[in-house]
């Protein structure tokens, strides 16, 4: 036994509580954990305490039944709510100084009024009438496009603000597993409802709320990811829809108020890990370390073979990739297509990770260009090992590629997250989700001071939950953002 626990077994003692009539018993330690509480300043003796004159136990005036649950939260850490209203219990923490609990009961509290179990939304999306059963359903969903009555009805149903149980919205046919909604993305006033075979867009009008103005032919293989974009500026206004399927092929339509027209198909020889668009280029990426982008002007499609990809971020017209081998590859969307030749993506190499470590996490700071100095850009990533890194490439040494700037090693496992701001770096290992931040000091936009060793912060995230569908794709790596 180590003197630490040996000291902390001799000062710990059993307290005997009689709460409202109910009598309980802890230990001190599990008691008093939480600083500067009611138990803190009743068991040190800084407020008067009742004593029960049979049992000698300390006499306190509250509810019971909520006395079980916040003991039970300060030996477990957990919360049942099932006995004991929210409201009282909340009140009940509050008495007791408990804040951390109150804090975690108010965001409770918050969510029984939102967005969780309970939606609180303005119309709602029935499930369309897709065929996934006859031979002629691309056919049937091709035509029924510039025909009046679309391949999916619709009528919104506004109700205001009001609230209706989660229930009521899967009464559509929702256990059909052709029909479970496997994605959906938005982009401005536009959703794209992704199921197994079909995706179905709809746009937000304020005078007659969601409609649908577009819903692809059936496809030949499971839709796996879904990207789109609305907004091409000087080049034009067609809105663009992307899917990649289980069998490697990438499907392009545009799409206007009413109809869409497929734009290009590409089929790749290895599974599509991400698929999204940069400004008006659609990108599509796999681990295996294949880049494939189509261009909205030269309507091209262009390939090209780098490393396997660990991680990817973008900022501005920018795309930087992470490598298991520790390089850092740079595409500067804007080139295209002027400087295409000889079908290169000008994938340049743009920085390598001194040990040559696996980057897991990767985040791209671009500050604003002035009149003083152009775009400075800043990038912070994680390692396998936990190492955090920061590299910057001023403006005037853009042809010499970024110099590295600073050095974190206070991480034991790998990084799953990095982001860098502003005015913070921030950092996630996959060690208990252990989160770690530093302040950043700018002059002028730019990164003028370097962060000191010593984190702003440090804590663990001890339980995260999975949402959504886990698609059985080929698994990435932590850092794939």
């Amino acid at each position: 036994m180590s003197p630490e626990s040996a000291a902390t077994r001799s000062t710990d003692k059993i307290v005997h509580l009689n709460v409202g009539g109910t009598k309980f018993s802890s230990s001190l330690s599990t008691l008093t954990w939480v600083p500067d509480s009611f138990f803190t300043s009743l068991l040190s003796g800084r407020i008067s305490s009742l004593k029960d004159e049979e049992t000698g136990a300390i006499f306190i005036d509250r509810d019971p039944d909520a006395f079980r649950v916040i003991l039970n939260w300060l030996r477990t850490k957990q919360v049942d709510l099932s006995r004991v209203p929210i409201a009282l219990l909340k009140h009940e923490a509050m008495f007791y100084g408990l804040g951390p609990l109150v804090k975690r009961l108010s965001l409770c509290d918050e969510l029984e009024e939102s967005a969780c179990g309970n939606v609180l939304y303005t119309a709602m999306i029935p499930a369309p009438r897709l065929n996934f059963d006859s031979q002629t359903a691309k056919n049937k969903a091709t035509a029924s496009q510039s025909s009046s009555s679309s391949s999916v009805p619709f009528s919104p149903k506004v109700h205001g603000h009001m609230k209706k149980g989660s229930g009521e919205m899967l009464r559509f046919d929702a256990n059909r597993p052709m029909l479970r909604v496997r994605q959906i993305k938005a982009h401005h006033n536009m959703i794209a409802v992704a199921y197994s075979e079909y995706v179905c867009v709809y746009r937000l009008r304020e005078s007659a709320g969601w409609n649908p103005i577009f819903t692809t032919p059936r496809v030949d293989a499971e839709i796996q990811l879904v990207a789109m974009h609305t907004k091409f500026g000087p080049q034009g206004s067609d809105k663009m829809l992307a899917v990649s399927l289980a069998n490697g092929t990438i499907l392009l339509w545009s799409m206007d108020d009413d109809n869409g027209t497929k734009k290009g198909s590409f089929v790749c020889d290895c599974p599509i890990s991400r698929l999204f668009f940069v400004g008006s280029q659609l990108v599509a990426l796999s681990r295996k370390g294949k880049v494939i982008i189509w261009h909205s002007v030269s309507q091209n499609w262009q390939v090209q073979d780098v490393m396997p990809i660990s991680c990817y971020d973008t900022a501005g017209s920018s795309l930087i990739l992470g490598c298991v081998n520790g390089e850092k590859y740079y595409i500067d969307m804007q080139k295209f297509p002027l400087r295409m030749k000889d079908n290169d993506l000008l994938v340049t190499e743009l920085y390598k990770d001194p040990n040559g470590e696996c980057i897991t996490a990767l985040s791209v700071y671009l500050t604003p260009k002035t009149n003083v100095c152009g775009n400075w850009i800043e990038i912070a990533y994680g390692t396998a090992s936990g190492t955090v890194r920061l590299i910057v490439q001023h403006p005037e040494t853009v042809g010499h590629g970024p110099q590295l700037f600073q050095t974190f090693t206070v991480h034991n496992s790998s990084i799953m997250t990095v982001a860098l701001t502003t005015n913070y770096l921030i950092s996630v290992c996959s060690e208990y989700n252990h989160v770690r931040t530093w302040a950043i000091t700018r002059f002028r936009g730019m990164i003028s001071t370097q962060p000191g060793s010593t984190s702003l912060a440090s804590f663990k995230v001890l339980t995260l939950d999975v949402v959504g569908e886990n698609h059985e794709r080929e698994p990435i790596c932590p850092g794939w953002k």
